[in-house]
């Protein structure tokens, strides 16, 4: 891959500051105005690179609709992924 260039559908970092209970309260300065669904993942669990991931649909204040996850093993932190 040329370099500076990510696949379409690449998780990017993103700020999050989690609520109550650890949902996200708000994404960058945009409050979130509801989590429409939840959801883990745990994949590649027979791999010495497990993949586990908290998952969160929100709907934000202005309007969008975006999937955060949270990085439950390894380097925590949380993503935006896109289709």
């Amino acid at each position: 891959m040329t370099p500076g260039l990510r696949r379409l559908g690449d998780p990017r970092p993103v700020v999050v500051r989690a609520g109550p209970g650890g949902a996200p309260a708000a994404l960058a300065a945009s409050p979130v105005e509801a989590v429409r669904e939840e959801w883990v993942v745990e994949d590649r669990w027979w791999t010495d690179t497990p993949l586990r991931r908290r998952y969160f649909e929100l709907v934000l204040a202005d309007g969008r609709d975006v999937v955060v996850f949270r990085e439950l093993t390894g380097p925590r932190g949380w993503y935006e992924q896109r289709a």
